[in-house]
């Protein structure tokens, strides 16, 4: 059993039936009060962020989260299909939902890292950083910073991200799939 003083960052713990990740944790003891534990937490089915605040009397059940390296097949409307990482006869589909924002920078048959609780899958952790060709962009203008020297770039797996002016259509740029952003041109097109 985990207290409040356990709800450290990183700490993933069951609050009313559901595994929450702790984000920030800041202990805080008024005058005249009992401590508090003062917490943002992270539901890891629905993905909302909550501020959470703990007494010391307050015990936890600590969650037991598995991580499984699985391998991404393809996807069709809003089902992604993954199959298990040595056995691809072993098929499963995933809804678009549960999968986030890694959904939109994972290539076909790839790998990634499954997250199980309680043996369902509540989410897919892609690469920090995955290389990805620029499919179409407008051309860069010269001299045309005023809006910060970035662009609109349409990605092979159909995301859509901010580029700068210089990157053009066949480079391969890499992105940052936690955050959606561009990191850097990996490969200039030929």
């Amino acid at each position: 059993m985990l207290t409040y003083n356990d709800l450290k960052p990183g700490t993933v713990f069951i609050l009313d039936g559901e595994p929450y990740a702790v984000l920030e944790y800041e202990f805080l003891r008024m005058q005249q009060r009992k401590p508090v534990a003062k917490t943002k937490i992270r539901n890891l089915i629905s993905g909302k962020i909550l501020d959470r605040n703990f007494h010391q009397n307050e015990t936890f059940e600590e969650a037991e989260i598995e991580k499984e390296p699985i391998k991404y097949l393809y996807n069709h409307r809003d089902e992604y299909w993954f199959s298990d990482k040595d056995d691809a006869s072993k098929r499963f589909s995933i809804a678009k939902d549960v999968l986030g924002q890694s959904a939109d920078f994972i290539k076909p048959d790839s790998e990634v890292i499954a997250i199980k609780f309680q043996d369902g899958i509540i989410g897919v952790q892609a690469p920090i950083k995955v290389d990805l060709i620029v499919k179409e962009t407008p051309p860069g203008e010269k001299g045309d910073t005023a809006s910060g020297g970035r662009k609109p770039a349409t990605l092979e797996t159909g995301a859509v991200v901010q580029v700068p002016l210089f990157v053009n259509s066949g480079d391969v740029i890499r992105v940052n799939s936690q955050t959606g952003e561009y990191v850097e041109r990996a490969e200039k097109a030929k």
